[in-house]
């Protein structure tokens, strides 16, 4: 069934739910469902079978007896993307919802890990954790095209599936951002507070079919922290929600009140740290006396631009029973959210809160250039399923094409060998300005060969074994690029363009009885043994000009490093940033400043170190590689070549070298006080470190990190992090050391043949993938950050109790539990002046150490998150932060008279 006809019938199934319950907009999809039902809600459910390709299972799951979840629809784990395609409206919101319950449905009882897209955008990956568990994703998105693709790739563990699509039609303008055209909205926390149940309220009483959770639910990290004295209270008078899309009436009859003064709560920000749109709802629903009154403040801590906000409910909403919201279009959040609402010193009744909603902004991707072209060019072939629809590019591009990396992709391949196409070749093929490749062998393909004159940038085209006709366009000799061309075994006709016979290309057209080579034949083999004469002769003189290097170099005895260092410039001007090169020591220098080798400081895999002192008093450290060490005659050339040029006052100053009498040693500048590894992991209190010294050192090593990832050119991957290679001199300043397993990072998606690296500090991506880049520091000066709140090494059998063995895993389970104080180092008891800094530094180390290489931050992140945390430390306690609802939200509350107070009205800050 082509695309037109899945829409038509999509189109069928639309009509026929607004027949049955009159909600226009609603589609609700059962992915591996075979028949239309209406469930006990009222949503009438549609079979996906004419929407999309893949297998269906049927699975069964204790206490859930819905029938949307009762089946699936899987894919195969492979490079394909497969698509969801839906009519909408042009230019209106809707909120799309997909949900995923595994049950072991392919009896494999391996967790599923993909992606899920909204058309070009990746909206979010889908990772399961519990077979039992039903995993859901929603978003607010504004349709930009008369279609929406809902597309499942990239598996990397099990098979992609999918339970249930849903999408729901807004009407007003409650989602509507300034920022819509270019980033959509995914949920994060919708909250139902003081319900009556652990129930969620959705449709019928919410007739937009938002899923509404109770506050009540028991979950890891949500909602912890409760200040004593909170109550739930609830009220059957109906709600004025003033409009359509506000929370239903049901989710504003409850709420919860701090009696004692206070509402408090921490929970897990989904998909955050990142900007995002939060509101709040309020509805005075107590019977206030005369001289009640209640008003009260928001407070967020670790956000230092808050100001504070006086909310009156039932002035701000002018009256009872009615909404109020005030929220941010444009708000940072982190990933564990803390706030509070505090009872003011002039008021009698604690706060209350009726209902929160949260979305992060994902950012929107229009596609590929060629788009449009590819989509048309797949509808001649509907019956091969060509067509996986989505985009051809993005976010994982279809299985027979292949894509550049700009910003918006262009096609420049297209590989469709033996797919048994027949006709003409489509004419769209003229609009692929940026073609490189065009397979289209093997196929019964018939017609004349296109005008393709306009993609200058082909090179290969392969149309042998089908059945074209005509005769050779005499443009095919003026493309600029073309290197190979194969028209064999076709009912080609016609003379061969002289221009084709005489250009220097790979061209094969045997086979075609009714086409002749013309006067040129004798010409175009003369051309063609010339040039394998010229290349051979080439060759001969390129490997005698190897063989005389060689011999130079065997027997010149010169005993230096100048094969090894490169010429060119490695890193950028920066301050820091020398331009001399590596100083050559002798080796009786070596020997007098060390006492021949006396005092050993350290030693590592390739080698030993001692301390040394210079006749001038400067004192060294001196590295001496293993003689029979092959990696340490490997590390000796990367560290000279290296640290020759790169400077950095957060890197440890590389001296110079000595390559003498079999000796391959490296000379650093002296750091008294040894590692960060000793101070930490040692027993004894006079090593003690302080939290603020701790952040202190955590800045100074990601400054050192982060130059390495972006001041130099080509970017350098440390690949070695860790507390033993982060070095502190006699004010406990640190510097980063050990350049050993470093390497330029030519393109980032490097994939080594050996993995390298230290047991506890090495991404467990980059070890099952082989693919290095710039992440994989980042996971390693994560559990770097975890050790320095911990104080605990990064693997032990004890440390970390029954359950655990790595401090990743410990430390995150805490962190999403909501207990920062289990994972906190005892010495560290008192040391701290905010412990908020502390959970933003925790934070941000979670994310570091995240599985998988896309989710982690860049190390100017990081380093942005630790300065923070630094400013959090040294800031007077007086001193409050930010408020969420912006400056003018507060200005306009602290002048009634405004005419701010209506939300979309609000002016915010440009979206970062």
């Amino acid at each position: 069934m082509g695309k037109l006809d899945r829409l038509l019938v999509l189109n069928f199934f639309l009509v026929f739910s607004v027949s049955r319950a009159q909600m226009p907009g609603f589609i609700s999809i059962d992915c591996g469902g075979r028949e239309t039902y209406t469930d006990d809600l009222g949503l009438v459910w549609s079979p996906d079978n004419q929407l999309i390709s893949g297998e269906t299972a049927n699975i069964s799951i204790p206490n859930e007896n819905r029938k949307q979840y009762m089946s699936v629809r899987y894919f195969p784990a492979d490079d394909e993307k497969y698509c969801y395609t839906f009519n909408v409206t042009l230019r209106t919101r809707y909120l799309v919802r997909a949900s995923f319950l595994y049950g072991n449905f392919d009896k494999s009882n391996v967790y599923p890990k993909f992606d899920i897209s909204i058309g070009a955008s990746h909206w979010t990956t889908i990772v399961i954790f519990d077979a039992n568990t039903i995993v859901t994703q929603e978003a607010v998105i504004l349709a930009a095209a008369p279609t929406v693709d809902i597309c499942l790739s990239n598996a990397t563990t099990g098979q992609p599936f999918i339970s249930t699509i849903e999408l729901r039609q807004f009407n007003g303008s409650l989602y509507h951002t300034d920022f819509e055209t270019e980033f959509f909205l995914g949920l994060s926390a919708r909250i139902n507070f003081g319900a009556e149940s652990n129930e969620s309220v959705r449709y019928p009483d919410d007739p937009y079919d938002r899923i509404w959770v109770s506050d009540s639910l028991k979950r890891a990290n949500y909602l912890v922290d409760v200040a004593s004295g909170t109550e739930r209270i609830s009220t059957s008078m109906p709600i004025d929600v003033n409009s359509d899309e506000r929370p239903p009436v049901k989710v504003m009859q409850t709420a919860v009140v701090g009696q004692n003064g206070t509402l408090s709560y921490r929970l897990n920000l989904n998909g955050f740290p990142g900007y995002g749109w939060a509101f709040c709802y309020f509805a005075e629903i107590e019977d206030l006396g005369p001289d009640e009154i209640r008003k009260f403040k928001l407070s967020l801590p670790g956000n230092k631009d808050l100001t504070r906000l006086i909310v009156n409910v039932q002035e701000n909403a002018q009256g009872k029973y009615r909404l109020y919201e005030p929220g941010s279009y444009n708000l940072s959040l982190p990933f564990v959210l803390s706030f509070a609402f505090k009872q003011t010193n002039d008021s009698s009744k604690g706060p209350i809160l009726n209902a929160l909603e949260i979305y992060k902004y994902l950012e929107i991707h229009y596609g590929s250039f060629d788009g449009l072209t590819m989509s048309s060019f797949a509808s001649h072939y509907p019956e091969a399923l060509l067509a996986q629809g989505g985009d051809p590019c993005l976010p994982a591009p279809w299985s027979w094409v292949q894509c550049n990396s700009d910003p918006q992709p262009r096609i420049i391949s297209i590989k469709l060998s033996g797919r048994n196409l027949t006709g003409n070749i489509p004419s769209e093929l003229a609009n692929l300005t940026g073609l490189v490749e065009l397979w289209l062998d093997g196929n019964m393909l018939s017609g004349q060969i296109p005008d393709l004159s306009g993609c200058l940038n082909l090179k290969i085209i392969h149309l042998e074994n089908n059945k074209l006709t005509g005769s050779l366009p005499s443009y095919l000799g003026s493309l600029p690029s073309l290197s190979e061309l194969y028209l064999q075994n076709n009912m080609l006709s016609g003379t061969v363009p002289s221009r084709l016979l005489s250009k220097s290309i790979i061209f094969v057209y045997s086979g075609n009885p009714y086409l002749d080579e013309g006067r040129n034949n004798n010409r175009r083999i003369l051309i063609v043994i010339c040039y394998v004469v010229g290349f051979s002769a080439l060759l001969v003189a390129v490997f005698a000009y190897l063989f005389a290097c060689r011999r130079r170099k065997i027997f010149s005895g010169k005993d230096d490093l100048t094969t090894v260092l490169p010429v060119q410039k490695l890193c950028n001007s920066f301050s820091e940033l020398g331009t001399e090169t590596a100083h050559r020591y002798m080796l009786s220098e070596i020997k007098d400043a060390t006492g021949n080798f006396v005092r050993k400081v350290g030693s590592g895999g390739y080698g030993t170190v001692y301390y040394g002192k210079m006749q001038d008093g400067k004192e060294i450290a001196v590295k001496v590689l293993m003689n029979d060490s092959c990696q340490g005659n490997r590390q000796f050339s990367i560290e000279v070549s290296l640290l020759s040029r790169i400077h950095h006052r957060n890197l440890v100053q590389f001296l110079g070298y000595c390559q003498q009498e079999g000796k391959s040693i490296l000379v650093y500048e002296f750091m008294h006080n040894g590692t960060l590894k000793e101070h930490l992991h040692a027993s004894s209190q006079e090593r003690h470190i302080s939290w603020i010294n701790r952040l202190e050192i955590a800045e100074d090593a990601a400054k050192g990190i982060e130059y390495l990832h972006t001041g130099c050119s080509p970017t350098i991957i440390h690949r070695d992090l860790k507390t033993s290679n982060i070095l502190l001199d006699k004010n406990m300043r640190a510097k980063v050391s050990d350049f050993g397993l470093s390497k330029p990072a030519v393109d980032e998606s490097h994939v080594s043949s050996v993995v390298r690296g230290t047991l506890g500090y090495l991404d467990p991506e980059y070890y099952t993938s082989q693919q290095l880049t710039v992440k994989s520091d980042v996971y390693s000066f994560g559990i770097i950050l975890l050790e320095l709140i911990s104080g605990k090494e990064p693997i032990s059998n004890t440390s970390f109790g029954d359950n655990f063995r790595n401090i990743s895993q410990w430390a995150k389970f805490y962190c999403e539990s909501g207990d920062i104080d289990a994972i906190i180092d005892h010495s560290l008891r008192g040391s701290y002046k905010d412990i908020q800094s502390v959970w933003k530094v925790a934070e941000v180390a979670v994310r570091c150490v995240n599985r998988e290489m896309i989710n982690r931050p860049f190390m100017s992140e990081v380093l942005k998150e630790i300065q923070e945390a630094i400013s959090m430390e040294q800031t007077p306690n007086n001193i409050q932060p930010h408020d969420m609802f912006g400056t003018e939200f507060v200005d306009a509350l602290n002048n009634p008279g405004s005419d701010v107070y209506s939300s979309d009205s609000f002016t915010q800050p440009e979206l970062r």
